[in-house]
């Protein structure tokens, strides 16, 4: 059986893609990208953060280090389904991502009291235990969306993510609450993802020129912020003022 990762590190590009885009891309990486054994599937997180959103908004500020809490599901969970506990890190360009699996309920218990899991990584868990003792967090966001995954023929550790029909809300800040969510990109847009070790394969690089793919600069939570929670808390009507 294949363990489990639970620590990654990589540098994670990302490419906003009109639907042809997307289409021309797919069609380019057929027999150097295979499809992973999931097929699409339904990603649930939870984002944790201030009660002032300090998380968010230091991170929309670009800094060299940055880093953030959620909590994600495979599909909608129920209370013994496994989740994932991630700290997700970036610093200079390049993502350090920890994470722990636990039940739903574990989870609850953990964030609740700090009571940990049973036989989990201890050290990843240690790194949380400091993220939240500097960070008094909570629930602030559910982001879902349906992804495609895939991984290069000749090199499993590079991976493209296709995510459309990315969704957020405020409320039911639950994971057993279901995935709806207003939509937070343009019908039809995709989100792409590269992940890699290090340099970009050659081939892949030309693939994303004839598609006149570009680089976008664009973070799922921060979106949701800026257009969402952001957007609700000013006054209705009136100038707003930097």
């Amino acid at each position: 059986m294949k363990t489990m990762q639970t620590v990654f590190q990589r540098y994670e590009k990302k490419y906003l893609l009109e639907p042809d885009q997307a289409a021309a891309v797919r069609r380019a990486l057929t027999g150097r990208m295979l499809e992973d054994r999931y097929g699409q599937h339904t990603i649930c997180n939870l984002y944790y953060d201030t009660p002032d959103f300090s998380l968010i908004r230091a991170s929309l500020d670009k800094p060299i280090y940055k880093e953030k809490l959620r909590l994600r599901s495979y599909g909608v969970p129920n209370d013994t389904s496994t989740v994932f506990l991630e700290l997700k890190k970036k610093f200079d360009g390049v993502v350090y991502k920890r994470r722990v699996p636990m039940t739903l309920l574990e989870s609850a218990r953990y964030l609740a009291s700090g009571v940990r899991p049973a036989g989990e990584n201890a050290q990843i868990l240690r790194e949380i235990d400091w993220f939240l003792a500097h960070n008094p967090v909570e629930a602030r966001a559910f982001i879902g969306y349906d992804r495609v995954a895939l991984f290069g023929a000749d090199d499993p550790e590079l991976r493209i993510t296709f995510d459309r029909n990315i969704r957020a809300r405020e409320d039911a800040l639950d994971l057993r609450c279901g995935d709806r969510g207003d939509a937070l990109l343009a019908p039809g847009q995709v989100l792409m993802e590269l992940k890699i070790g290090e340099a970009m394969p050659v081939w892949l690089s030309r693939i994303l020129s004839d598609c006149a793919v570009r680089p976008a600069s664009f973070s799922k939570y921060g979106v949701c912020y800026r257009d969402q929670i952001f957007a609700a808390q000013q006054p209705k009507g009136g100038v707003i003022c930097a």
